[in-house]
Protein backbone atom coordinates (compact mmCIF):
# COMPACT_ATOMS: atom_id res chain seq x y z
CA UNK A 1 0.00 0.00 0.00
CA UNK A 2 1.63 3.41 -0.89
CA UNK A 3 1.32 6.07 2.07
CA UNK A 4 -1.43 8.00 1.57
CA UNK A 5 -2.28 11.43 3.24
CA UNK A 6 -5.63 11.42 5.34
CA UNK A 7 -4.97 14.89 6.06
CA UNK A 8 -2.34 17.82 5.87
CA UNK A 9 -1.37 16.51 9.40
CA UNK A 10 -1.84 12.78 9.71
CA UNK A 11 -0.15 10.49 7.67
CA UNK A 12 -1.12 7.25 6.56
CA UNK A 13 2.27 5.45 6.29
CA UNK A 14 3.10 2.22 4.11
CA UNK A 15 2.41 0.14 7.20
CA UNK A 16 -1.14 1.35 7.43
CA UNK A 17 -0.42 3.48 10.64
CA UNK A 18 -1.56 7.25 11.06
CA UNK A 19 1.10 9.00 12.25
CA UNK A 20 1.97 12.61 13.20
CA UNK A 21 3.16 14.14 9.69
CA UNK A 22 6.76 14.79 10.89
CA UNK A 23 7.39 11.05 11.16
CA UNK A 24 6.52 10.10 7.74
CA UNK A 25 9.49 11.66 6.05
CA UNK A 26 10.40 8.56 4.68
CA UNK A 27 13.50 8.29 7.33
CA UNK A 28 12.54 4.89 9.46
CA UNK A 29 14.55 5.81 12.16
CA UNK A 30 12.60 8.49 12.58
CA UNK A 31 9.18 6.55 12.13
CA UNK A 32 10.04 4.66 15.06
CA UNK A 33 11.39 7.65 17.12
CA UNK A 34 7.93 8.78 16.86
CA UNK A 35 6.08 5.12 17.85
CA UNK A 36 8.50 3.93 20.73
CA UNK A 37 10.14 7.16 22.41
CA UNK A 38 8.26 10.57 21.46
CA UNK A 39 6.06 11.89 24.12
CA UNK A 40 6.56 9.08 26.56
CA UNK A 41 6.86 9.89 29.65
CA UNK A 42 11.01 10.21 31.15
CA UNK A 43 11.42 10.37 35.13
CA UNK A 44 15.37 8.83 34.82
CA UNK A 45 18.07 10.97 35.00
CA UNK A 46 20.55 10.01 33.16
CA UNK A 47 17.77 9.69 30.11
CA UNK A 48 16.86 13.22 31.16
CA UNK A 49 20.08 14.09 31.07
CA UNK A 50 20.54 12.89 27.28
CA UNK A 51 17.12 14.43 26.64
CA UNK A 52 19.25 17.72 27.32
CA UNK A 53 21.72 17.20 25.60
CA UNK A 54 20.89 16.39 22.05
CA UNK A 55 18.00 19.13 22.22
CA UNK A 56 20.63 21.35 22.86
CA UNK A 57 22.54 19.45 19.92
CA UNK A 58 19.97 19.85 17.98
CA UNK A 59 19.18 23.50 17.70
CA UNK A 60 19.15 24.88 13.98
CA UNK A 61 19.46 21.79 12.95
CA UNK A 62 16.96 18.80 12.09
CA UNK A 63 15.80 16.20 14.56
CA UNK A 64 16.55 13.48 12.10
CA UNK A 65 20.23 14.84 12.05
CA UNK A 66 20.11 14.13 15.98
CA UNK A 67 18.76 10.46 15.90
CA UNK A 68 20.67 9.51 12.88
CA UNK A 69 23.77 10.63 15.14
CA UNK A 70 23.09 9.29 18.51
CA UNK A 71 24.67 5.97 18.83
CA UNK A 72 28.08 8.24 18.26
CA UNK A 73 27.01 10.47 20.33
CA UNK A 74 26.48 7.61 23.17
CA UNK A 75 29.62 6.29 22.74
CA UNK A 76 31.60 9.81 23.25
CA UNK A 77 29.40 10.74 26.10
CA UNK A 78 29.84 6.87 28.01
CA UNK A 79 25.92 6.10 27.26
CA UNK A 80 24.88 9.87 29.01
CA UNK A 81 26.94 8.45 32.44
CA UNK A 82 26.26 11.88 34.06
CA UNK A 83 29.42 11.86 36.50
CA UNK A 84 31.94 10.62 33.54
CA UNK A 85 30.45 13.27 31.22
CA UNK A 86 31.48 15.75 33.79
CA UNK A 87 34.76 14.09 33.68
CA UNK A 88 35.49 14.61 29.85
CA UNK A 89 38.74 16.75 29.49
CA UNK A 90 40.36 18.70 26.52
CA UNK A 91 41.43 15.50 24.86
CA UNK A 92 38.04 14.13 24.96
CA UNK A 93 36.62 17.31 23.68
CA UNK A 94 39.34 17.08 20.40
CA UNK A 95 38.32 13.76 19.69
CA UNK A 96 34.50 14.41 19.66
CA UNK A 97 35.49 17.05 16.95
CA UNK A 98 37.91 15.28 14.68
CA UNK A 99 34.26 12.90 14.53
CA UNK A 100 31.80 13.29 11.81
CA UNK A 101 29.54 11.18 13.16
CA UNK A 102 28.19 13.69 15.98
CA UNK A 103 27.42 17.33 15.67
CA UNK A 104 30.87 18.64 15.51
CA UNK A 105 30.23 22.17 17.35
CA UNK A 106 32.60 22.80 20.27
CA UNK A 107 30.58 25.51 21.97
CA UNK A 108 27.85 22.37 22.15
CA UNK A 109 30.15 19.63 23.35
CA UNK A 110 31.77 22.31 26.02
CA UNK A 111 27.89 23.40 27.05
CA UNK A 112 27.21 19.31 27.18
CA UNK A 113 30.03 18.99 29.62
CA UNK A 114 28.95 22.06 31.70
CA UNK A 115 25.71 20.75 32.55
CA UNK A 116 26.89 17.64 33.40
CA UNK A 117 28.65 18.84 36.22
CA UNK A 118 25.57 21.09 37.46
CA UNK A 119 24.02 17.98 36.67
CA UNK A 120 26.33 16.00 38.81
CA UNK A 121 25.94 18.18 41.49
CA UNK A 122 22.26 18.19 41.55
CA UNK A 123 21.86 14.31 41.65
CA UNK A 124 24.71 13.69 43.14
CA UNK A 125 23.40 13.32 47.14
CA UNK A 126 19.50 13.79 45.91
CA UNK A 127 18.77 10.74 42.85
CA UNK A 128 16.53 12.12 41.29
CA UNK A 129 16.82 15.60 41.51
CA UNK A 130 16.62 16.34 38.03
CA UNK A 131 13.44 14.36 37.42
CA UNK A 132 12.11 16.76 40.17
CA UNK A 133 13.20 19.77 38.87
CA UNK A 134 12.14 19.07 34.70
CA UNK A 135 8.43 17.84 35.89
CA UNK A 136 7.37 20.86 39.02
CA UNK A 137 7.32 22.61 35.41
CA UNK A 138 5.29 20.28 33.53
CA UNK A 139 2.02 21.34 32.39
CA UNK A 140 -1.44 20.18 33.23
CA UNK A 141 -3.12 18.01 30.57
CA UNK A 142 -4.86 20.02 27.63
CA UNK A 143 -8.72 19.49 28.22
CA UNK A 144 -8.79 18.36 23.81
CA UNK A 145 -5.94 17.30 22.10
CA UNK A 146 -4.19 19.05 19.55
CA UNK A 147 -5.25 18.70 15.77
CA UNK A 148 -3.20 20.12 13.72
CA UNK A 149 0.38 21.11 13.36
CA UNK A 150 -0.65 24.73 13.12
CA UNK A 151 -1.86 24.09 16.95
CA UNK A 152 1.67 22.82 18.16
CA UNK A 153 3.45 25.83 20.16
CA UNK A 154 7.02 26.46 19.77
CA UNK A 155 7.17 27.76 23.08
CA UNK A 156 5.21 28.02 26.14
CA UNK A 157 5.10 29.72 29.60
CA UNK A 158 5.86 26.57 31.22
CA UNK A 159 9.28 25.88 28.88
CA UNK A 160 10.16 29.68 29.24
CA UNK A 161 10.52 29.17 32.72
CA UNK A 162 12.57 26.25 32.73
CA UNK A 163 14.75 27.43 30.53
CA UNK A 164 14.88 30.50 33.18
CA UNK A 165 15.36 28.51 36.12
CA UNK A 166 18.03 26.35 34.04
CA UNK A 167 19.77 29.05 32.98
CA UNK A 168 19.90 30.78 36.79
CA UNK A 169 21.66 27.33 37.69
CA UNK A 170 24.33 27.46 34.72
CA UNK A 171 23.10 25.38 32.32
CA UNK A 172 23.83 26.58 28.43
CA UNK A 173 21.86 25.53 25.47
CA UNK A 174 18.62 25.79 27.18
CA UNK A 175 16.49 27.91 25.48
CA UNK A 176 12.79 28.19 25.69
CA UNK A 177 12.19 26.67 22.25
CA UNK A 178 14.79 24.13 23.06
CA UNK A 179 12.95 23.27 26.73
CA UNK A 180 9.65 22.64 24.73
CA UNK A 181 11.30 20.36 22.83
CA UNK A 182 12.47 18.65 25.15
CA UNK A 183 8.72 18.59 26.95
CA UNK A 184 7.46 16.88 23.75
CA UNK A 185 10.19 14.33 23.65
CA UNK A 186 10.44 13.37 27.58
CA UNK A 187 6.46 13.10 27.84
CA UNK A 188 6.21 16.38 29.84
CA UNK A 189 3.60 17.51 27.16
CA UNK A 190 1.63 15.09 24.70
CA UNK A 191 1.33 16.92 21.34
CA UNK A 192 0.36 13.79 19.46
CA UNK A 193 -2.45 15.30 17.02
CA UNK A 194 -5.85 13.69 16.85
CA UNK A 195 -5.60 10.80 14.59
CA UNK A 196 -2.19 10.10 15.41
CA UNK A 197 -2.14 6.30 16.22
CA UNK A 198 -0.03 7.44 19.29
CA UNK A 199 -2.52 9.71 20.99
CA UNK A 200 -3.89 8.11 23.95
CA UNK A 201 -6.91 10.73 25.32
CA UNK A 202 -10.22 11.50 23.39
CA UNK A 203 -10.25 14.37 21.47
Amino acid sequence: MNAGIVNADIITGTDGVGRCWWAESGNHELRRYHDEEWGLAVHDDRLLFEHICLEGFQAGLSWSTVLNKRPAFRRHFHDFDIARVARLSVRDIERMMSDPGIIRNRAKIEAAIGNAAITHELVRLRPGALDDLLWSFAPQPRKRRLRARDDVPAITAEAEALSTELRKRGFRFVGPTTMYALMQSAGLVDDHLVGCHRATRAA
